[in-house]
């Protein structure tokens, strides 16, 4: 008898859950065919929401590729050890190699003499101006890379620059050392520069968030107004606002993942229609880079982001006019 009744609450439950979501399936397949059958009037909202989500999309495209540009964060903030004239060559190596076992290092390498005057040679173009000298004037160097705890394809922040400077002044320190090459001014401007753009980012995505609430709100808003008659028909045989917010809650889904699709749409093509450009400036710099579009964690963020401001815009929207809704009463 008690396994039976168990049984059956199983079985109550399962059906229930299953009509649940078979109503949520309905509505939302409703939803869009009542979308579908108003095209101009869809299509003009999704375009905007669209335009919305597109403009933060861009910032952080723009933001993105100014970070791959950057690149070789590491090898940019390495420092030039220049050894005195007089040190044998042996001592600059036993010197490097004490370096490099500092925990703050991550390596050392050292150019001698001939090595650097060999590699000025080969890409200055100096080579016959070279070969009138007597002596050599490059002094031996070890470059050395310091060990930071940077994120892949990051700009340093400002500890990190500061643990290099004093890595520097240490080094400087050292016996046999000349003089300590570090420019770091140039990756704190730039560090400076990303840190805005990733500011403004988050404040035009915050206001055009705002701008996506707003607009679905409206629509919804000016369906419930035209769909009138029907609430009040439905509230007067018993549904509650719950189930008459329901469709247009989906609507708003719908109108929000439209303008994500169409935001990643746009983004993406204006990605390539400035990657032919960029490649050419690019490559009369001698440069690799080529411009990147999204990637695929961004794009399930718009897409996301999307769906979710146009579900509570319609949520926003629809709680607040039904309760103004109610047979008999006029608006």
């Amino acid at each position: 008898m008690a396994e039976a009744a168990r049984d059956s609450g199983r079985r109550s439950l399962r059906d229930a859950l299953g009509g649940y979501l078979e109503r949520h399936l309905q509505t939302l397949v409703a939803s869009l065919g009542r979308l579908v059958r108003a095209p101009f009037g869809t299509l003009l909202t999704v375009g905007v929401i669209g335009i919305a989500l597109a403009l933060p999309a861009c910032l952080h495209l723009l933001l993105a590729n100014a970070r791959a540009l950057s690149g070789g964060w590491e090898s940019a903030l390495d420092l030039t050890v220049y050894l005195k004239p007089a040190l044998p060559e042996r001592e600059g190596a036993q010197l490097a190699e004490r370096i490099a076992a500092r925990p703050d290092v991550a390596s050392a390498r050292l150019v001698t003499a001939s090595a650097g005057l060999e590699e000025f040679r080969r890409w200055s173009g100096l080579g016959a101006a070279l070969d009138a000298l007597k002596d050599n004037p490059l002094p031996s160097a070890i470059v050395v890379r310091p060990r930071l705890a940077t994120v892949a394809g990051e700009a340093p922040g400002a500890a990190a620059v500061a643990a290099i400077t004093v890595l520097g002044e240490e080094l400087r320190t050292l016996p046999g050392v000349d003089q300590v090459q570090l420019d770091t001014d140039w990756v704190r401007r730039f560090t400076a520069i990303l840190d805005a753009l990733r500011r403004a980012v988050l404040v035009v995505a915050a206001m055009l968030a705002v701008a996506v609430l707003a607009i679905v709100g409206n629509t919804v808003r000016l369906d419930i107004d035209s769909r009138r008659a029907e609430i009040e028909v439905t509230k007067l045989v018993g549904g509650s606002d719950g189930f008459v917010r329901r469709p247009f809650l989906y609507g708003g889904f719908w109108y929000g993942l439209g303008g994500g699709m169409l935001a990643v749409l746009l983004t993406e093509a204006i990605a390539l229609a400035l990657e032919g450009p960029v490649a050419r400036v690019a490559t009369a710099y001698g440069s690799s880079f080529r411009l990147a579009g999204l990637d695929a964690a961004a794009a399930i963020v718009v897409l996301g982001g999307g769906a979710v401001l146009g579900w509570l815009g319609a949520w926003l929207s629809a709680t607040r006019h039904l309760r103004a809704i109610e047979p008999g009463i006029e608006a």
